[in-house]
């Protein structure tokens, strides 16, 4: 072989050594980066839904989770390519506010209120949650607050405000922390606490705990997925996230989502297209 084709054929391998990798990292980028809620992870959802998503599509979702009040600020800043959350009016404000530009109703499941078996305040006979509520201020036991600006702890003051509480004092203890580590010390302390059914079903750690109160419409809890504004982070994955978003409102989508269980219970309910947030 002369040097001149010896040349050549290095500089075609180089070529094609240069094109394969590109294809992988154009491989390793078909993945977005998603600002979500603590319960859809420590519930499993994700661990059902997103193999089968990645499978359909070839795009891998990395879920930064956080509580609700986290994840809009991080995709405020632009650090999260697509939301998947769980505070309606806040979710709204949102798109009021220019950060994103389309928001769709996912799926939902309820609140319940939890505390120990002997229930001192007797919030199994209440009429319903805000009476619940008052009646934990009223004994003044202990009750477990996330503290953390989460979509649980959104409703959970929205709950006391019913209730015409301003909650504090010894009893009150707010953790600043998610759900998981919340049920973990309210356990610890025989503490009341308001928890998203699908991470209570998940825990294991209940000791004397149990539900205590459930059935309020004040207790639904609706997750939605929003699309952040392309015009306000023109950087992000905006292609990737909007695949991402219709497959979760698809048929297929929704089947995965009302396909997941645990001990038997169905812990989402997918609604995609329904009003039943507002």
């Amino acid at each position: 072989m002369t040097i001149k084709r010896f040349v050549g054929t290095l500089a075609g391998l180089g070529l094609a050594m240069a094109f394969a990798t590109n294809a992988a990292a154009e491989e390793d980028e078909r993945f977005i980066n998603l600002a979500s809620t603590t319960s859809t992870e420590q519930s499993g959802l994700f661990d059902a839904i997103l193999p089968q998503f990645k499978e359909a599509t070839g795009i891998d979702v990395r879920v930064v989770a956080v509580g609700t009040g986290q994840a809009f600020e991080l995709a405020r800043r632009g650090d999260a390519d697509s939301l998947l959350v769980h505070d309606t009016a806040g979710e709204k404000a949102f798109i009021e506010e220019g950060y994103a530009t389309e928001r769709q109703p996912v799926m939902y499941n309820d609140f319940v209120l939890i505390g120990p078996g002997e229930d001192p305040a007797d919030i199994a006979d209440a009429d319903d949650a805000a009476d619940a509520f008052a009646r934990i201020a009223d004994a003044e036991v202990p009750f477990a607050s996330r503290g953390d600006d989460s979509g649980t702890n959104r409703a959970e003051l929205r709950l006391w405000e019913s209730a015409g509480v301003d909650p504090g004092g010894e009893w009150y203890r707010e953790l600043g922390s998610g759900m998981g580590p919340t049920l973990n010390t309210a356990a610890g302390m025989d503490a009341y606490v308001m928890s998203d059914r699908a991470t209570w079903v998940a825990f294991d750690n209940r000791q004397d705990l149990e539900i205590l109160f459930d059935g309020d419409e004040a207790l639904f809890n609706q997750y939605g997925s929003l699309l952040i504004s392309e015009e306000r982070h023109p950087h992000l994955k905006h292609d990737l996230a909007k695949q991402w978003h219709e497959w979760l409102i698809s048929a297929d989508g929704q089947q995965a989502i009302a396909d997941y269980e645990l001990d038997g219970q169905q812990l989402f309910f997918p609604n995609a297209g329904e009003n039943g947030d507002d």
